[in-house]
């Protein structure tokens, strides 16, 4: 089964954060290698938060979560960003999108420390490195926090690579995994799964379930006998 099919609460949520033209979309389809995100030099493209299944190697199957830009403004605007800081509660790993020629603003540093009050996993990606010919400005501001950095270019694809691999090491150790008959097995173990054939699968496959099951009285070196409710 593709990595495609993978069920959103077993994938990695990756949210991505940033002022409005921070680049973010942009990053999101240099990630991907494909447009998946609208780019435009308008402000405030991004309304709603728009969460992308999709596969982001070596990492595998993620959800990634494009967000509002949290410097917009106006009572709409304001709504926006509350569902912007909205999605801190289903992420994983934070993306902070930075335009590195102007460097950090208030309204990241803002949600920076929203991001330590939650103590979550996170990255400031300083986008548009392209631009800039010496520091960073106003880096200073955010040192203290102790978040790690890193430079990259959505429009020349630079550290894209690198990013990704960044991103993958950041993977939470503590995400629990439930087993679904692992811990009730010992090794050669015979384990009988009375396996209905769902008319709704592929044809030639079984459901994700299945394999599931499948997969986890394998790990437990035990053997799996597999029959049909009818057999």
């Amino acid at each position: 089964m593709s990595l495609n099919a993978t069920p959103a609460s077993d994938r990695v949520h990756i949210g991505i954060f940033g002022k409005r033209n921070a680049g973010k979309s942009s990053l999101i389809n240099a990630l991907t290698g494909q447009k998946l995100a609208i780019v435009s030099e308008t402000l405030g493209t991004t309304t709603d938060p728009v969460y992308k299944a999709m596969e982001l190697l070596p990492l595998g199957p993620v959800m990634i979560i494009d967000t509002p830009g949290i410097d917009d403004d106006g009572d709409l605007g304001k709504l926006r960003v509350e569902k912007a800081y909205q999605v801190l509660n289903k992420t994983d790993i934070a993306l902070l999108i930075v335009d590195a020629s102007h460097g950090p603003a208030p309204e990241d540093i803002a949600l920076i420390k929203k991001i330590k009050e939650k103590n979550l996993t996170a990255l400031i990606v300083f986008n548009k490195a392209d631009l800039v010919t010496g520091d960073i400005p106003n880096l200073e501001k955010i040192s203290s926090f102790e978040i790690p950095s890193i430079q990259v270019s959505s429009d020349t694809n630079f550290q894209i690579t690198q990013l990704k691999e960044t991103i993958a090491r950041l993977v939470p150790n503590d995400i629990e995994e439930f087993p679904i008959c692992f811990d009730l097995l010992k090794p050669n173990d015979f384990v009988v799964l009375v396996v209905p054939i769902d008319s709704a699968a592929p044809k030639g496959r079984l459901i994700l379930p299945q394999q599931q099951t499948i997969r986890d009285v394998l790990e437990a070196g035990a053997i799996a006998i597999t029959t049909r409710e009818s057999e």
